[in-house]
């Protein structure tokens, strides 16, 4: 068992393999949890190597330059008491190690420096030198340099750097030598000469075999990213090389596996956004080669949509829990989905890097592609490819157009993912069905097993008709994104307004399109339309959480449309009792706060009201009270507003005015806030019997929404004001028109 000295070197050296501060501090938050002392120590050993390394960099010239009058010829220092020590020599440009000279620092790693370095004998050539940092030189560290010397000459294959030479300098440090591997990244080397999709994957099939004969040799790379894959130009042909098996594992029972020290916190190496859920379980199941098959299909991904599967930026911002979570729980859209689900801006300069229109890069890389990448993809490593070999010929049949062995998953194996991810739920159902079962006895059961027989029966003859109907709606709603990209709002509703709902599959590229359509709808002010749209944005989104706050959006376009359709009462009421149903429970303030205001833009009874008390409650203690400060940006100044209509609707109007006053004063505001605000304060004014102030607040909201509408509504951003929120304006407006009527009929 380690004592807690062992365990505190062993993390600290783990720690300082993590380059970055990001990726450190989340090592840290999973090796450490549970022990603050540890983390507390081993943040001060990191702390005290910084300075340490400082010092050696900004003083060591002057150092060296003060004992040079102490040093004899042979290079010692004489000092008090005749006792002499042997000056610690770190590489400088010029000087030799071995029979290699120093010329330039390449790259700087955890543990280890690389050089350019010039041979002179036998030949004449210039190689890549690496050298374990001076002060670095532990027990754990030298060992850990010493098995990727020895990886890398087990290794001999044109794709990867090959190890030419090893040996010790003077003061007892390692160092081998590489092959030197000029070149660029295989990402920005594509991008930067627009090399279409074939040439791409021509280099990754070079990769894949690259990586097949690593794990030939029992090697797994572990840390495959386009960082660690150069290409370099050798006569005019652009070659791969791939580089860095500092964190590789010895998957055989050799020598290598025995000598490196891997432990539960150095199974964390690798980068986020290219490991596979096993790599990130720190301690879970081992590693085998198809953890590297699962980095090679995010390099796919990437090198197709350019982005990888799962943002990197948000993983590493993420705690460790959350990120494992993501890797374990979370599908990652589809390559094709995923470039429809860009902005036009943005899709647009991907296809341009790739050579090709944007309306054709989404049509591509559909199907085959998909498949090929999903797969490598697949969260239970069983699924995947079992080599990369297999990969490699997968993606040479697509090349030939030959059919590819990957494909969709089928009906049975999506229904056991949908019960892993919703196990409550169907654990639930499991057990009342058991009860219904057992009371039904016997034959029950066998009427059961009979029908399902004809079901499935029916099923498999109508199957072909099925999937016929369902590639169509998908085939319509493609061709709608591709009208929208153009402009074209109206071809892309006359393409998907036939559909039957139930035939659409839930998801992204799908909710786009009919969010993009109703949109257009809606600012254009054709409220019949946008209703419509968003009528089944909701409906289809159903089975996807669609009032969570990354969606909530939706829930308040589609309210002020189906409200701006003054005689469709029974229309909103469906809709306000569905939202509340679905959401009213809500801990999120951002979804609660939209929920208020989409439910809220006509009169509601006592019963509603009171449904509604809880998400206003949520609003409430996530609002500070005062809307003053510039920092307090983005949805929040929308709460009070919320509130206030919150408190009108239940007649609580003397809070309604202060906070509807406190929103107007906002530093933060924008002209459609600040009209919803003066209508609602106008409103509870009038029924506090304060009219001349009712009747001049009313008036300003008027000329703003009216200049507005004059114009034309845009989408809108958070400065000026989304089109929703001048349509609840123009709402609230029609209904103090009415107050006003009512109560003056000389009144505007």
């Amino acid at each position: 068992m380690k004592t807690d000295a062992q365990w505190e070197d062993l993390v600290y050296e783990a720690a300082l393999k993590v380059e970055d501060a990001a990726g450190r501090k989340l090592f840290l938050e999973q090796a450490c949890v549970g022990d603050p002392r540890l983390r507390e120590t081993v943040e001060g050993m990191l702390a005290d190597q910084a300075e340490a390394d400082r010092f050696f960099a900004e003083g060591g010239d002057a150092l060296r330059v003060s004992v040079e009058s102490f040093q004899n010829s042979n290079g010692e220092a004489h000092l008090e008491g005749d006792s002499r020590i042997k000056l610690p020599e770190d590489e400088q440009i010029g000087s030799r190690i071995g029979r290699y000279k120093i010329m330039e620092k390449i790259g700087e790693g955890g543990c280890g420096r690389v050089y350019l370095a010039e041979q002179e004998d036998p030949v004449r050539r210039t190689v890549a030198l690496k050298i374990i940092k001076l002060g670095m030189d532990t027990k754990s560290l030298v060992a850990r340099f010493e098995a990727e010397r020895q990886v890398l000459a087990l290794m001999d294959h044109p794709n990867i750097a090959r190890a030419l030479d090893a040996g010790a300098t003077d003061t007892g440090r390692p160092y081998f030598v590489m092959e030197l591997a000029r070149g660029e990244k295989i990402t920005d080397y594509c991008d930067q000469r627009r090399l279409d999709i074939r040439r791409r994957l021509e280099l990754f099939i070079q990769i894949c075999h690259a990586i097949q004969h690593a794990h030939q040799k029992g090697i797994i790379h572990r840390d495959i990213k386009p960082s660690n894959i150069l290409v370099t130009n050798c006569d005019g042909v652009p070659v791969p090389k791939v580089i860095d098996f500092g964190i590789a594992k010895a998957v055989t029972g050799g020598r290598l596996a025995d000598n490196t020290v891997f432990t539960v916190c150095e199974q964390f190496l690798g980068t986020p956004a290219y490991m596979s859920p096993e790599q990130a379980q720190m301690g879970g199941m081992d590693v085998d080669t198809r953890s590297d098959i699962y980095s090679l299909g995010v390099l796919l991904y990437e090198l197709l949509t350019g982005r990888t599967p799962f943002d990197g930026t948000k993983l590493l911002e993420s705690s460790m829990e959350e990120l494992q979570r993501t890797l374990r729980e979370e599908e990652p859209l589809r390559p094709s989905v995923m470039l429809a689900s860009l902005a036009p801006e943005q899709r647009a300069a991907i296809a341009e890097a790739r050579g090709i229109e944007p309306y054709r890069l989404s049509a591509v890389v559909r199907d085959d592609l998909d498949w090929i990448a999903m797969k490598a993809l697949e969260k239970d490593r069983a699924r995947r490819y079992e080599t990369a070999h297999e990969m490699a010929l997968d993606i040479a049949r697509y090349l030939e157009g030959e059919a590819v062995l990957a494909s969709p998953p089928g009906r049975i194996y999506l229904l056991r993912k949908m019960i892993r991810r919703n196990k409550g739920t169907f654990a639930a159902v499991g057990a009342v069905t058991a009860t219904l079962l057992l009371g039904f006895g016997t034959s029950s059961i066998l009427y059961l097993q009979e029908r399902a027989a004809r079901q499935d029966a029916e099923f498999e003859k109508n199957k072909e008709a099925f999937l016929r109907v369902r590639e169509d709606s998908v085939h319509r709603i493609t061709e709608a994104a591709y009208d929208m990209d153009a402009g074209k709002f109206e071809d892309a509703a006359d393409s998907v307004r036939s559909i039957a709902l139930d035939n659409v599959s839930p998801s992204k590229e799908a909710a786009q399109v009919y969010r993009g359509i109703g949109a257009w709808y809606a600012t254009h002010e054709k409220w019949r339309d946008a209703e419509i749209f968003f009528g089944s944005l909701l409906q289809i989104n159903h089975y996807r959480n669609y009032f969570a706050s990354n969606a909530i959006w939706d829930v308040l376009e589609a309210g002020v449309s189906i409200a701006e359709i003054s005689h469709d009462r029974g229309g909103y009421e469906k809709f306000r009792h569905t939202a509340i149903e679905r959401s009213a429970h809500t801990a999120d303030p951002l979804v609660a706060e939209r929920l208020l205001r989409a439910t809220l833009l006509l009169d509601a009874s006592p019963e509603t009201l009171q449904t509604l008390e809880m998400p206003a409650r949520t609003v409430e203690s996530s609002w500070p009270g005062v809307v003053t400060n510039a920092s307090f940006t983005g949805d929040a100044p929308w709460r009070p507003v919320a509130l206030a209509l919150m408190d009108f609707r239940s007649e609580r109007d003397r809070s309604a005015v202060e906070r509807c006053q406190s929103a107007i004063s906002s530093s933060t505001n924008n002209p459609a806030r600040t009209a919803c605000a003066a209508l609602v304060l106008a409103l509870a004014s009038q029924r506090l019997g304060n009219a001349s102030p009712a009747f001049a607040s009313a008036q300003a909201a008027r000329r703003s929404i009216e200049a507005k509408f004059s114009k034309g509504l845009a989408e809108g951003n958070d400065q000026e004001g989304y089109w929703f929120d001048w349509a609840m304006a123009q709402i609230l407006l029609r209904e103090w028109d009415a107050v006003a009527k009512k109560s003056l009929p000389g009144g505007p």
